[in-house]
């Protein structure tokens, strides 16, 4: 084991109430996010536990890039760039971005295992990402921990962030032995015949607010397809991409299947570039995804693009009010707001505003916030200082145009020292808001809950469309004709009724307009992830013209 998982793995040592609480978590993520939201009400229980490492203690010294089976030191560690801990604002480690050089290297690395892979059938890939899966299980509170440490979130999200990882491994395992073609009949005895076959080496770029979880989302499947992945996190959260790289090594797939090389937007451009590469997956900003597309589409490479959102969540006079609150709760605080789905325009009719605005406002300043490795917070840290500033820079501006704060909207600063430098706020509620405000039209991603009023269905539904993204909508209602009549008419690529941000990995996610396109999840992204070739056989003789 790696000096980093040694410490990793020091940190779920003797917690017996944490690992009752694991096994108390449910297994889908719809059950588990369901109690998360009745777990953001509880109140704090001090730890029952004192871990053998904690918050502010860490320092990752090991490589932080994987190919041709293992850790790979940086050939070069000029334009290093700090990793911060969020809930301390210490520097945890450096990040060494890689070069021309050494992507290449990883992307052949990649090449060549996918030759091997790629003749496995479904059934030998199958077992072997079952492994993976059955490891990621057994590790779930190390990698959990790593995860909280480098990101921000609290201990609880991260935990259910793991448990989607392996569940989406194992989904995606179990349809690997089922990838086939299609028979068709012709005349005289003719026939032709479907391939689906995968694409080669795709890379996939992830995000820092789900760095693990959205490996796995983009992993899975391409390895499922006979694929292999090169795959670059945020530089800002480059840690426990590396665990499942050296986990997928450990479940026995062929070396260099899977490989994590660190880096930004050079980086990026390397690998969107790159010759062998024959399909990007990009989930992050609206900017950087335009930029990805543009790239990729001088060699003609394939993208799926999952992008920022701005969300409308609907909520009618007759729905039921306690389900209606918790929902919004989910749709804004989650990862600390961090979150692309999120339903931050909180559409609410004006009958039932005020009951709606004091209901949500009392169990908004019940969140506690603090050390996101306590099983008690329910917000941790924001992911940097520069963020948090422009997060609270949106609040400042929705006051100059007009929006009243009813809680929150703060720096925090946890009574606990060690804890004084980190990157902490207090989750926001925005009354008298209208549609022009900056804070309604544009992405902030941070724990910012803007609440409008409406009075008619169709005044809403054209107010909910009316923005350039498309990512998600929710609406709550006990009619159930208006609630699909409503989801019909929203021009969003995952909709939620009478709940909100529950993603099973049986159910694509994605988006419409500039939130993407293609579909993480679900059946469907087996069709991203590979391509079909017709096959055509002539049983008679050739009916020429000439």
């Amino acid at each position: 084991m790696t000096e980093a998982g040694r410490m990793t793995q020091q940190l779920g040592s003797g917690q017996p109430s944490r690992r009752k609480t694991a096994r108390a978590l449910c297994f889908t993520r719809a059950l588990t996010f369901a109690k998360m939201a009745e777990l953001l009400r509880t109140p704090l229980v001090p730890p029952a536990v004192i871990r053998s490492a904690s918050t502010g203690t860490l320092e990752v010294k090991e490589p932080l890039n994987f190919w041709c089976g293992g850790r790979v030191k940086p050939k070069d560690m000029k334009n290093t760039e700090p990793v911060y801990e969020p809930a301390t604002g210490r520097v945890l480690c450096q990040m060494v971005p890689c070069g021309a050089e050494e992507v290449d290297k990883a992307i052949q690395s990649a090449q060549s295992a996918f030759l091997k892979w790629s003749k496995l059938a479904g059934m030998e890939r199958a077992r072997i990402m079952l492994e993976a899966a059955r490891i990621i299980r057994e590790r779930r509170d190390e990698i959990a921990e790593l995860e909280v440490i480098n990101n921000g979130k609290s201990i609880t999200e991260a935990a259910v962030d793991i448990d989607v990882a392996w569940q989406c491994i194992e989904y995606y395992a179990g349809m690997a032995g089922t990838l086939a073609g299609q028979h068709v009949q012709l005349p005289g005895g003719s026939f032709a015949y479907t391939r689906r076959e995968p694409l080669g080496v795709c890379v996939g770029i992830g995000a820092w607010n789900y760095p693990f979880q959205i490996a796995a989302w983009k992993s899975a499947p391409a390895l499922a397809c006979g694929n292999a992945m090169v795959f670059k996190p945020s530089p800002m959260t480059p840690v426990t991409v590396v665990m499942l790289a050296e986990i997928y090594a450990e479940a026995g797939v062929p070396e260099g299947l899977f490989n994590v090389v660190q880096g930004g937007a050079e980086t990026g451009t390397l690998l969107c570039h790159h010759p062998l590469v024959a399909k990007v997956s990009f989930t992050g900003s609206v900017p950087t995804g335009k930029k990805i597309m543009e790239m990729s589409a001088k060699s003609v490479k394939p993208v799926t693009l999952e992008l920022g959102g701005k969300s409308p969540l609907i909520i009618f006079k007759d729905s039921e009010m306690e389900n209606a609150v918790k929902g919004a709760l989910m749709a804004n605080f989650l990862s600390q707001g961090e979150v692309c789905c999120n339903g931050t325009r909180v559409f609410v009719q004006r009958e039932i505003l005020p009951k709606f605005l004091e209901d949500v406002v009392k169990r908004t300043k019940a969140i506690q916030i603090g050390d996101p490795l306590l099983d008690g917070t329910r917000m941790g840290a924001l992911i940097s200082q520069p963020h948090l500033d422009r997060v609270l820079g949106f609040i400042t501006q929705a006051k100059k145009e007009g929006a009243k704060v009813l809680c929150g909207g703060e720096p925090f600063v946890p009574t606990d020292p060690k804890l004084h430098g980190g990157y902490f706020m207090t989750p926001c509620v925005l009354d008298n808001c209208n549609d022009g405000m900056t804070c309604v039209k544009e992405e902030i991603f941070g724990p910012v809950m803007s609440v409008l009023p409406f009075d008619t269905e169709e005044e809403v539904l054209q107010r909910a469309n009316n923005t350039t993204f498309g990512l998600a909508a929710g609406v709550f209602t006990r009619d159930v004709a208006r609630a699909h009549r409503v989801v019909e008419n929203l021009q969003a690529g995952t909709c939620f009724i009478n709940n909100y941000n529950v993603s099973p990995v049986e159910v694509p996610f994605g988006g419409y307009k500039m939130s993407g396109f293609g579909r993480e999840n679900g059946q469907v992204t087996i069709e991203y992830y590979s391509q079909l070739k017709t096959v055509v056989v002539e049983m008679g003789d050739v009916d020429s013209l000439f």
